[in-house]
């Protein structure tokens, strides 16, 4: 079986020694101890697990690490930039867009990677990209408003 020594994490190369065939979420969460990204349904269908592969958006638990070598990958642990939160995590604990938090990272993943392709989305847009993340506790309106906020914030004028 074909292994893998090392995956770039949150801009940092990680020594591992793992068969390529694992998900990247087992790794993450069992091997780096990167335990934001969830388990939730195992069939990319929630999103609890999302992280970004080289900037875009994809599901850890059915994504293998040996797909992932020699890819960036950003978990919500590597968001917060020295000290500072990214502005989207901040949003959603100043709209309190959460309950639980189950969903929480996935979220934040998938909004990370559209204000990052589209700086001033309107609600149809983030409702769009937010779809395939499920929230059990049903605080969408407060996580697409924590969206808005965040891309305001990122645009330089506040709270959109």
């Amino acid at each position: 079986m074909a292994r893998i020594t090392e995956l770039d994490v949150n801009g940092s190369r990680e020594k591992i020694d793992v068969d390529a065939e694992r998900t990247l979420l087992s790794v993450l969460r069992d091997d780096l101890d990167l335990t934001g990204a969830k388990y939730g349904c195992g069939e990319a269908r929630c999103g609890a697990c999302v992280v970004l592969m080289d900037g875009r958006p994809v599901p850890a638990c059915v994504t293998s690490a040996g797909s992932a070598a020699g890819a960036k990958i950003t978990t919500v642990e590597g968001l917060e930039q020295d000290g500072q939160l990214h502005p989207l995590q901040e949003a959603f604990l100043e709209v309190g867009a959460m309950q639980c938090g189950y969903c929480t990272p996935g979220m934040i993943m998938a909004g990370v990677a559209l204000l990052r392709d589209n700086p001033d989305p309107d609600e149809a847009e983030i409702v769009r990209t937010l779809e395939g993340n499920l929230c059990r506790c049903g605080a969408y309106p407060r996580i697409v408003a924590a969206v808005r906020r965040a891309a305001g914030m990122l645009r330089g004028g506040g709270a959109a």
